[in-house]
């Protein structure tokens, strides 16, 4: 099947319609040129494909925006994503705080793209570019620590002291040599680096209080993923997911197998649900490295505009903090934080509305605030529906060089030695009805939808270990899409390609390698296949990778 791409007028063509106009003959007429592409040029389908590949090509609207006429609504969402949250509690984007990881999602997403690797040194989230979150996790069970929110908070608001000092934290880059010693029999040669992650114990405001805390735990970086196309991505049908899992399972190539605490027997094992917001009905999990999300409407951004900048809605009236209570516990019996409080309060509760906050014993007054399922609403279903608009409306960029004979041998061996089976092309879309767990979506007609496409996201939506050293929790990850990856460094202006979970790959060439650093690998055995082809063909397969 092949489609015509959207003409678009260049300046010069303006031009010689202008000159045109100015003859006798009032009528122009430009004979426009039918040129036919691939339907694999078109990423995002009909409905969620853009056709830039600037520095701003991951912000352009879907189609599927424009022809609900969403488009302003679309604009009032991206408003929302750029621009900072304040500490105030009236104007535009106020509440920030108390405790917050960013003040604004630009910081982890520049360029809307996926986050940029942490330099060498300290962890600075002020940095914009820095989407790098800590992972701190029971190294005995894999589990997050209860004794800090599962994205830990380095940013507070005064009184209020930051759960986690980042200042005492330190990120070294390790180089890596494989088996092979990172060089190709032909004598090509590459480099691996890792990061490592130190956070002592006296880094932790709770532990510095007093509360028990031991140093049972790790600490990794994860980056955030890009936004574009996840709307898509959400009009997969489910049962489409269900088929492709029992698919791998059956058919066993995987050394690792399918993680069977989400899958096994031909039946999902657990499905994602909301039962505090919604009514707890389960749908598959397809977003976050760690399959943590369902439906793109409670997802990954869904959480994040209320947890990153702890900003209140109607859904979320209360604060995002860690799951022992370790912080508010700390923060009510710290003498410092109890002599402004008052002064705090006072922005938040000027109407001494809430008695509980201003009367009795102060620990317990500090207790109530921050424990409190009541909080005032500090973002407006309107702005928060407009944000869900603009993160489903992202369309994905074209892509580049389709009639360039090495992007199209690349494309030929990247099935032959197999990277196209975790890397799955494409998906069909379903007729995408709006799917929201928390319930708040309930007319089906406020956000943009993509029924019927042909996507090519490069992924299966399934979870596989490539086993590196120094891992991603669990060692579990989603295969991640790889369309419009390779404009990276385009969009953010990186130096580098920022690839996998921590971005440790400076270029394709690396994750590629990556992917058969150890024998346990899920990827292995393609890249064997990958080692024996000669230089040009695994320079095609990095210039298709960077391509799509």
């Amino acid at each position: 099947m092949t489609y015509r791409k959207p003409h678009v007028l260049v300046m010069s063509l303006l031009a010689c319609a202008g000159m045109t106009a100015c003859q006798d003959n009032d009528e122009v007429i430009i004979d426009e040129p039918q040129t036919e592409f691939p339907d694999w040029y078109y990423s995002g389908g009909q409905l969620g494909t853009s056709f830039l590949s600037t520095a701003n090509a991951f912000e352009q609207p879907a189609a599927a925006v424009e022809n609900a006429g969403l488009y302003l609504s679309f604009k009032n969402g991206e408003a929302l994503f750029e621009k900072p949250f304040m500490q105030n509690q009236d104007g535009t984007r106020s509440g920030l705080g108390p405790a917050y990881i960013r003040t604004s999602c630009m910081h982890c997403h520049p360029g809307y793209s996926h986050g940029q690797r942490v330099p060498e040194g300290s962890f600075n989230t002020n940095e914009i570019g820095n989407g790098c979150l800590l992972v701190v996790y029971n190294r005995a069970t894999d589990a997050y620590v209860s004794w800090l929110a599962g994205m830990p908070q380095g940013h507070a608001i005064a009184p209020f002291k930051a759960p986690v000092d980042e200042s005492r934290i330190s990120v070294r880059w390790l180089e890596a040599t494989d088996e092979w010693g990172n060089r190709f029999d032909d004598g090509e040669t590459y480099s691996l680096i890792y990061p490592e992650v130190k956070m002592p114990l006296d880094a932790v405001y709770a532990y510095r209080q007093g509360y028990p805390i031991t140093d049972d735990y790790e600490v990794r970086l994860e980056s955030t993923i890009g936004i574009y196309g996840t709307g898509l991505l959400d009009a997969i049908p489910d049962n489409a997911l269900l088929e492709q899992y029992r698919q791998e399972e059956k058919d066993g190539y995987m050394p690792n197998g399918l993680n069977t605490a989400f899958f096994a027997g031909g039946e999902w094992q657990s499905l994602y649900a909301n039962s505090l917001q919604g009514d707890g009905t389960g749908y598959p999990r397809r977003y976050t490295y760690a399959l943590s999300r369902g439906p793109l409407q409670d997802a990954a951004g869904a959480n994040a505009i209320w947890n990153i900048t702890n900003v209140t809605r109607s859904d979320r009236r209360y604060h995002y903090l860690d799951a022992a209570g370790s912080w508010a516990t700390c923060s009510a019996a710290d003498p410092e934080v109890q002599a402004g409080f008052d002064e705090y309060i006072a922005r938040i509760d000027p109407n001494h509305s809430h008695a509980e906050w201003w009367e009795g014993d102060m620990e317990q007054r500090i207790l109530s605030y921050l424990n409190s399922r009541d909080l005032p609403v500090e973002m407006t279903d309107a702005e928060y529906t407009d944000l869900m608009v603009w993160h489903r409306g992202l369309a994905v960029p074209a892509v580049r060089g389709i009639d360039d004979p090495e992007v199209l041998r690349g494309r030929e061996v990247f099935e032959e030695i197999g990277c196209a089976y975790c890397h799955r092309p494409s998906w069909t879309t379903g007729d995408d009805a709006v799917r929201d767990p928390a319930k708040f979506f309930t007319k089906g007609n406020e956000l943009p939808r993509f029924p019927s496409q042909t996507i090519w996201p490069y992924t299966d939506m399934v979870q596989h270990k490539l086993c590196m050293v120094n891992d991603i929790r669990t060692g579990w990850c989603r295969t991640t899409p790889l369309w419009g990856r390779g404009l990276h460094q385009r969009t953010t202006g990186s130096a580098a390609a920022d690839r996998l979970h921590d971005c440790r790959a400076r270029n394709a060439m690396e994750a590629i390698m990556w992917h058969g650093y150890s024998t346990q690998s899920d990827a292995r055995r393609s890249i064997e296949l990958f080692r024996a082809l000669p230089k040009t063909d695994r320079d095609a397969v990095v210039r298709f990778v960077d391509a799509i």
